[in-house]
């Protein structure tokens, strides 16, 4: 996902959700603790001119626990006609849905480890989304000849806007086959791989898809008259990986200018992370009335082919990050975010610097740099649903989770080198220390896991590390005194914890690292001698500097108002 643009929380779309709808994530209900999710087929009709869908769901589940009822997270502006229990139709008394948890009374007792089968049949008129895809729903445009333009996200409010699900992270299922209907000469691009098209008798198309593993909230309707530009990469691990861009008509040139793009992006993320996660389903990109989502092999580009001085176009390469981060590994609990945008916010600058040296490596860690607010921890420590992480009206840390997650990982690679942090991240996305094609599955992580990892590389422990930086609001500062012929150096952190993170310093030119065993350090300095203390921006640290323009801008944006 991107950046939330202000901390103001986004508007709300019509018809209005119920706070389950809206709440995506959180402390998971008892009775859908008991539930192992095993695969889901959709049927869903898009009907452009009402703005609404006709759909039917089939869930089949395991119980883990016994079970006499069946919830699942449905909005409740998707009324259900029809449900089906292994077979059995029940009656209309035996399902309830006043606040967006379908509850279904089974007709008998599933005990553990058997399944159910759950087959619904709903429809109505979706939540639209006012400002996708920071806010969630139906984006109902046109295009430049006024044919529909369709698209869904949900990410914030999560999967019940549109299908019967289980919506929280740890919810996904093990297969999701997709059957989406549109009116005659539309395409409906979607996950995983198409099994194949079927074309009605009035012209009307079913579009079927397949995706295994899918994130809940990254399943996705799009729907347009497109036309698609397609092509192969050969992977350095030896398979080959289908592209797929579908653009609107009328963008050719530009279109195939960004899908230009796909094959150096995928050298670069399997050359520093590891393979290409869906590289047996395919590399998907569809063009979107929106900015962008990480939807899972169909990512949503809506970035209008913007130019931008680093080369590359960055809402294509910020949402597929997300593939390996975000999609491969999942958090399996939102107060863990900033594992999605930390990782894919730091992909950026280190693409940069991949393509074209330091220079352009610092400068769009510059950028980051001025955006952090430090207002709220980067984690908790509890259960959070999404919007509890992501809004900053709700006390989350918000875009923080992007750009103090980047900076984060940017200090912490110098801390403990190259080796040891693309290792760590390696075994954080794959769950081992050798990925292959075949040898992995999309798997769930947590800051704990990445901390013990980099303790595993290392042989060493950095929790004074993690806990600073992220179980922490407040920057570390590094306070500076002339003495004895020299500059000792102090870190300061909140609650006086200890700190021993180095810092170089250059002294007449000369770089050297300076270790600060117990957050102290000093060093002898010749007279006149002139010194900077960290040259090249190693750690991320208060910055006067830059508390002050922030505090500028706010008040230029008071007075404004």
């Amino acid at each position: 996902m991107l950046a939330l643009i202000g901390a103001v929380p986004p508007k709300k779309g019509e018809p209005p959700i119920s706070e389950q709808t809206q709440k995506s994530g959180g402390a998971i209900d008892p009775d859908q603790a008991k539930l192992a999710f095993d695969s889901a087929d959709l049927a869903i009709e898009v009907f452009p001119e009402k703005e609404s869908i006709a759909a039917t769901a089939t869930l089949v589940l395991t119980a883990t626990a016994a079970l006499d009822r069946l919830v699942v997270d449905l909005d409740r502006n998707l009324p259900v006609s029809a449900i089906s229990i292994d077979g059995t139709a029940l009656a209309p008394k035996n399902w309830t849905n006043p606040q967006g948890q379908l509850t279904i009374m089974l007709p008998y007792v599933i005990g553990p480890g058997n399944h159910v089968t759950a087959r619904i049949a709903y429809g109505g008129t979706p939540h639209v989304a006012v400002r996708a895809p920071w806010d969630d729903g139906f984006v109902w445009a046109r295009t430049k000849d006024g044919q529909p333009w369709i698209a869904s996200t949900a990410e914030g409010y999560g999967c019940d806007l549109f299908w019967p699900c289980l919506d929280f992270p740890t919810g996904e299922p093990g297969l999701v086959t997709l059957h989406i209907t549109v009116p005659k000469g539309l395409s409906a691009p979607s996950n995983g791989v198409l099994l194949g098209t079927d074309r009605l008798a009035d012209g009307r198309t079913t579009w079927n898809w397949r995706i295994k593993h899918p994130n809940t909230y990254g399943i996705a309707l799009s729907i347009a008259p497109y036309e698609l530009v397609t092509g192969s990469y050969m992977s350095r691990f030896g398979n080959v990986i289908p592209m797929y861009y579908w653009y609107l008509p009328g963008e050719k040139q530009k279109a195939e200018g960004l899908f230009a793009e796909f094959a150096p992006t995928l050298d670069f993320f399997e050359s520093t992370i590891g393979p290409y996660p869906f590289g047996d389903e395919k590399l998907g990109v569809v063009e979107t009335p929106h900015l962008g989502m990480e939807h899972q092999t169909i990512n949503a580009y809506g970035n209008g082919y913007a130019k931008a001085i680093e080369g590359f176009d960055w809402l294509f390469h910020h949402e597929f990050s997300h593939e390996w981060f975000g999609n491969q590994v999942t958090a399996a609990n939102w107060d863990d975010y900033w594992l999605h945008e930390g990782f894919a916010s730091y992909m950026q600058p280190l693409y940069g610097q991949w393509r074209e040296g330091e220079a352009r490596y610092i400068s769009m860690l510059d950028v980051q740099r001025g955006k952090i607010e430090n207002r709220a921890p980067l984690v908790s420590g509890t259960i959070r649903d999404e919007e509890d992480v992501y809004e900053a009206a709700k006390g989350g840390p918000a875009g923080d989770i992007y750009y103090k997650g980047s900076w984060t990982l940017h200090t912490l690679r110098w801390l403990i080198g190259d080796a040891a942090f693309f290792a760590a991240t390696r075994r954080l996305v794959y769950g081992r220390p050798d990925p292959k094609p075949g040898n992995f599955s999309p798997r769930f992580g947590s800051t704990a896991e990445f901390e013990a990892l980099v303790g595993q590389v290392t042989g060493r422990d950095y929790r004074w590390f993690f806990d600073v930086y992220l179980r922490k609001a407040a920057l570390p500062e590094l306070i500076t005194t002339a003495q004895d012929g020299g500059l000792a150096l102090d870190w300061k952190v909140p609650g006086d914890d200890p700190f021993p993170m180095p810092i170089e310093i250059s002294v007449n030119g000369a770089v050297s690292r300076l270790e600060m065993a117990g957050g102290h350090g000093w060093i002898a300095l010749p007279t006149g001698a002139h010194v900077v203390i960290d040259p090249m921006a190693r750690v991320l640290k208060r910055s006067m500097a830059i508390e002050a323009m922030q505090a500028y801008r706010r008040n230029l944006s008071t007075a404004g108002s």
